[in-house]
């Protein structure tokens, strides 16, 4: 009996299953041909399958609407865009064709929506949540677009200190605010509480002191994140019922509040093996802010998601040649592919995150348990283990055959690029400091100079699409 790979997979898994199939013995992504891109580009290459960033929208959308429809629910939902998941312009542009709301991070995302305004591809009724540390230059940003007519713009407080610079740098401007709650990290956390927000027992005391009868701002959102995502846990839903209890404790109070964004993102799939019950959670997350609502007396919320990760992170691969394989002892064999992987799927690296590792040809070919490691020197450069099944099986070859083997990772379209520092792009669009070498002369003065300055916005912007 051969045991084959494709025996492997059909016993393991459903297979074929979404984006994934066969056609004439190489695998297809989303009905895509890979041995066609292969031929074309040769590898390594990244794709982005753009269609996938409509599918993910119209699914949460869809599932939102009913869940609000069975439950009477009267408030709206908006789906929003996180930009740093992806902030290039293909990926944006793919996601605003579905009536979506953008989320920024960092001052340089204020020269992005004007960009897209610019073109054409947003309107200024657009409702922007500006999450992020708010430096001097990105409020500044954005009141300055508020200016513009951007009247949907709101300003998610993190900290107290924040309400103080708005308030000095927006004059007589008046602002729309959100405040965050501090969520309690999970146990394994190295922190018990999160940095990003404003504690929840002091949530209270900061309202009534700070933003009641303060004619400058108008609270309309209460914000929550969970960094672990939306999951069905008792972690998830102890913070989410925390935060819906403070949502009503403040809307009794602030008449204005008529927004709730449940922050954190939904799961994709990382393994084939995946399994989430999509419908049941958005079901539950609007039937138990509809009850809550209901047993305080106040009216439900308009209800903001921010999927990025979700959006995003389906549509993308990486494609490689394994360029040579060598047995390093009894046990472990290598393959060694043709870039590396710590530049490619940095997450993989820092954060041991996994994603789908399936072979594009060979699949008739017996399988066999590799390490797959790339070609830059440094010992962390390698990928061994997955998901499901906490190793890595792919199909065996031979050196001499006419065709390599070739292996993709997939839905690796979020963050991939901004955390490996994709073209000069970095996390949040936050810029390269400037660079200052130093040295001294003969006579031991100290001798200065800026070597780089910071990077600019037109730099960002050119290498993300927008300036084309």
């Amino acid at each position: 009996m051969k045991n084959t790979y494709f025996d492997l997979v059909e016993q393991s898994y459903y297979f074929p299953q979404e984006g994934f199939d066969l056609r004439d013995g190489y695998l297809t992504f989303y009905g895509v041909s890979l041995k066609y891109l292969i031929d074309k580009y040769d590898t390594p290459f990244k794709l982005m399958y753009l269609p996938r960033i409509a599918d993910q929208i119209k699914k949460a959308k869809n599932l939102f609407k009913r869940a609000m429809k069975a439950n009477g629910y009267a408030g709206k939902y908006n789906y929003c865009y996180c930009t740093k998941c992806s902030h290039f312009h293909h990926v944006i542009g793919a996601a605003l064709k579905h009536d979506v709301d953008l989320e920024t991070s960092s001052s340089f995302d204020i020269d992005l929506i004007l960009s897209l305004y610019e073109k054409g591809e947003i309107d200024k009724s657009i409702t922007i949540v500006h999450n992020g540390y708010k430096t001097d230059e990105y409020i500044t940003k954005i009141i300055d677009m508020q200016n513009r007519g951007f009247k949907n713009s709101i300003i998610v407080l993190d900290s107290p200190t924040e309400l103080a610079a708005v308030e000095r740098l927006a004059g007589k401007h008046k602002i729309k605010i959100g405040v965050r709650m501090a969520i309690d990290e999970e146990p394994q956390s190295a922190y018990y509480t999160s940095r990003l927000g404003i504690r929840h027992n002091e949530m209270m005391d900061f309202f009534n002191k700070r933003i009641k009868g303060n004619e400058k701002f108008e609270l309309v959102m209460f914000h929550f994140f969970v960094d672990s995502g939306i999951k069905d846990n008792l972690y998830y839903w102890g913070e989410f019922q925390k935060a819906v209890k403070l949502f009503t404790e403040l809307k009794k109070q602030c008449p204005t509040l008529d927004s709730l964004n449940l922050g954190g993102g939904f799961p994709i799939r990382n393994h084939l093996g995946f399994e989430y019950n999509y419908e049941y959670m958005i079901r539950e997350i609007v039937k138990n802010i509809k009850d809550a609502c209901d047993a305080e007396g106040v009216p439900e919320p308009n209800l903001f998601t921010e999927f990025g990760k979700y959006t995003v992170g389906e549509s993308g691969a990486i494609i490689f040649k394994v360029i040579e394989q060598k047995q390093q002892n009894d046990t472990e064999r290598w393959y060694i592919v043709d870039n590396s992987l710590m530049n490619t799927i940095p997450d993989a690296w820092s954060l041991h995150e996994k994603f789908i590792l399936l072979p594009i040809n060979k699949w008739d070919n017996e399988y066999t348990r590799v390490n797959i490691g790339g070609i830059s020197c440094d010992h962390s450069d390698y990928y061994n283990s997955e998901d499901l099944n906490q190793q890595i099986l792919l199909p065996k070859y031979n050196a001499e055959d006419a065709e390599p083997l070739y292996i993709g990772f997939f839905h690796t379209g979020a963050y991939q690029d901004s955390i490996s520092g994709y073209g000069g792009i970095k996390h949040c669009l936050i810029p390269s400091p400037k660079h200052v070498i130093i040295d001294r002369d003969e006579t031991g003065n100290v001798i200065d100079h800026v070597y780089r300055n910071e990077q600019s916005v037109f730099e960002m912007l050119n290498i993300l699409g927008y300036n084309e």
